[in-house]
């Protein structure tokens, strides 16, 4: 029975552990996730225009980071344009990035797609965000946005 407790302890701690954001900031060279390089990266700025020929794309982007997830590090926010961002998750949760992030300029690959994000959905990530109550009030239209599933994330500066 002390075996059982035991193992059962240890794997609550590894799952708790795994479940935290990376400590620190992010400094160039960090890497999250699958590795990643710079080698090959578009510009964020193109991608509107390559999903009006394609629903899903495998990508490399080089992009700014705008915000993330101020809890854990479980997403973010990418700056496309002067009008548009792009919304990040991980890779089944299989990594978080620090909370520090913002202001970072990234490579991430993975998959790039459009969604319609529902108004609970944006209102629970403006929580997320901490965003004053106001700004989470005024949430009352879903959104069409460009979203990535991250394999890899690499901050560059």
């Amino acid at each position: 029975m002390k075996k059982l407790t035991l193992t059962f302890a240890l794997i609550l701690c590894a799952f708790f552990i795994n479940a935290q954001p990376p400590a620190g900031h992010a400094k160039p060279g960090d890497t999250y996730g699958a590795k990643v390089s710079e080698a090959g990266a578009i510009n964020i700025s193109e991608i509107p225009a390559m999903l009006k020929a394609k629903d899903t794309l495998a990508v490399k982007v080089k992009a700014k980071v705008e915000s993330s997830c101020a809890k854990k590090g479980c997403w973010m926010n990418l700056i496309v344009d002067d009008k548009t961002t792009a919304f990040v998750k991980m890779k089944d949760y299989g990594f978080f990035v620090p909370t520090e992030i913002e202001g970072k300029t990234v490579v991430l690959e993975g998959i790039a797609f459009t969604k319609t994000t529902s108004v609970s959905e944006l209102k629970h990530y403006a929580e997320d965000a901490k965003k004053p109550q106001s700004e989470i009030d005024a949430i009352t239209e879903p959104k069409q946005e460009i979203r990535f599933l991250a394999n890899g994330i690499m901050v560059v500066k």
